[in-house]
């Protein structure tokens, strides 16, 4: 009996460390790119926003993009949709679905129609490999991906592995845009 137990502990503790340290190029450390030029930038929406927004904010007056579109899923941040931007324009829509998923698809609606070749896409560290993907999936031009960084706890970092890994499996499993 105890040799069963304990096998299978080890077997747990196992396959735990594989898929941290397999997650961690993905939603720790994922691959992020460097401002830079582009025709929009989209805020996603999600837990948390506020420095998303804050960021997406700082990178438009900062000159990075003339349009800010900012995802507003159940009215979120209606304080930074009317920001007066002078130097660019800001814009929220509500997602539809209210996913990650949605906002690719507003992202490749407005792209298509405004003839945008590049847009930087922000988001927090553990969202950016699957935002990534889905964005590439709906958008047909350039995809620049930044990250902000964020302090989780332990338990959040555990939660974001299970989320955002069932989220990519969803994704995968989801055919198109």
């Amino acid at each position: 009996m105890i040799k069963r137990w304990a096998a299978t502990l080890l077997a747990v503790v196992l396959l735990s460390v594989v898929v941290v340290v397999a997650g961690f190029p993905v939603f720790v450390q994922p691959r992020v790119d460097t401002p830079r030029a582009a025709d929009a930038i989209l805020v996603v929406g999600g837990d948390a926003p506020e420095a998303r927004y804050l960021y997406g904010l700082e990178l438009a007056h900062r000159g990075w993009a003339p349009h800010l579109v900012l995802s507003n899923p159940g009215g979120q941040v209606d304080q930074y949709c009317a920001e007066d931007g002078s130097d660019f324009t800001v814009e929220c829509f509500q997602p539809d679905p209210p996913t990650t998923r949605g906002e690719a698809r507003e992202l490749g609606r407005l792209a298509a129609e405004r003839g945008w070749q590049t847009v930087m896409v922000v988001t927090y560290t553990p969202h950016v490999s699957r935002a990534r993907y889905l964005m590439e999936r709906c958008f047909d031009g350039e995809v620049v991906m930044v990250g902000v960084p964020v302090d989780l706890s332990v338990p959040y970092w555990a939660w974001m592995y299970v989320y955002q890994g069932a989220g990519f499996v969803k994704a995968f499993v989801q055919r198109g845009c």
